[in-house]
């Protein structure tokens, strides 16, 4: 037959009730690959018969069976996206910082508790996003990087896992810890953002755990060093007023626009 000819209402109907011969049934529904005004019509001829009403109720049964279950996997899979992001050992160290702060503030009884916490906490969610996202991190990692929902898009899911678990446990921590002379239990909040975004945009040059050693170290380095037993002054001048918190405000935001400016790089990160 040609290329160019159509299937007439007839031979549709004809195809619908398995009368059509089976040369000319091949032929038409070769030509069906290829046309769809003659697969409408078809459809609508098929529709139109006996078997019609009963191909309508197992669509229906499919899409009623099918619903749920997309709703199920849309949820799966951002567990599966958030999963490297809140478990093994950057779990532990969270916990480890926290339950060492309020031990310390229990036996101790003063301000060091909080001290100290507030030098680490900052460092924890950067540790977490180190930890979660990579070929270190994920065995699936290539695979995941290259579906639509990888790069940037992923890395961020992990560092909002990573944030939702390790605000609320070590804001809570800090709140149950003396604050004699020690900067409030919240004032980490803006600088563990912007070392956490700062990370996200050094990363495709340097790597996750490079980066991550930069920004943390940084930190500590200012923090610590030289002398710990300045770790509290030093921690008020970092951490209290608002012109150290606007500082902090503004670093997060020029990072969070870096990272928005260098978002396909993510495409070619490791």
């Amino acid at each position: 037959m040609s290329r160019q000819w159509h299937t007439s209402e007839a031979q549709a109907a004809r195809y619908a009730d398995g009368s059509l011969p089976e040369p000319d049934a091949w032929s038409l529904e070769k030509h069906l690959e290829s046309c769809a005004g003659c697969a409408s019509r078809v459809s609508a001829a098929v529709r139109a018969t006996a078997a019609g009403a009963v191909l309508t109720d197992v669509r229906a049964a499919v899409l009623a069976a099918a619903v749920p279950e997309v709703r199920v996997s849309r949820f799966a899979r951002l567990l599966w996206a958030a999963g490297p992001a809140v478990r093994g050992a950057w779990s532990v160290a969270l916990l480890v910082v926290a339950g060492a702060a309020l031990l310390l503030g229990q036996f101790r009884g003063g301000p060091e508790a909080r001290t100290l916490l507030l030098a680490l906490a900052p460092v924890v969610p950067v540790a977490g996003v180190a930890l979660s996202y990579g070929p270190h991190a994920d065995p699936l990692h290539e695979l995941a990087a290259s579906t639509p929902g990888g790069g940037l898009r992923l890395a961020l899911t992990r560092t909002a896992a990573v944030l939702a678990v390790s605000l609320p446990v070590l804001t809570l921590t800090g709140l149950l810890l003396p604050a004699s002379g020690v900067p409030a239990a919240a004032a980490w909040l803006l600088p563990g953002l912007a070392l956490t975004l700062a990370t996200l945009t050094l990363a495709p040059l340097t790597g996750f755990r490079t980066a991550s050693a930069v920004t943390a170290g940084g930190w500590l380095c200012a923090v610590l060093a030289p002398s710990p037993g300045e770790i509290g002054a030093r921690l008020a001048r970092c951490l209290d007023g608002a012109p150290a918190q606007s500082a902090w405000a503004a670093a997060a935001v020029l990072s969070a626009l870096l990272l928005a400016a260098r978002r396909t790089a993510y495409d070619r990160t490791n």
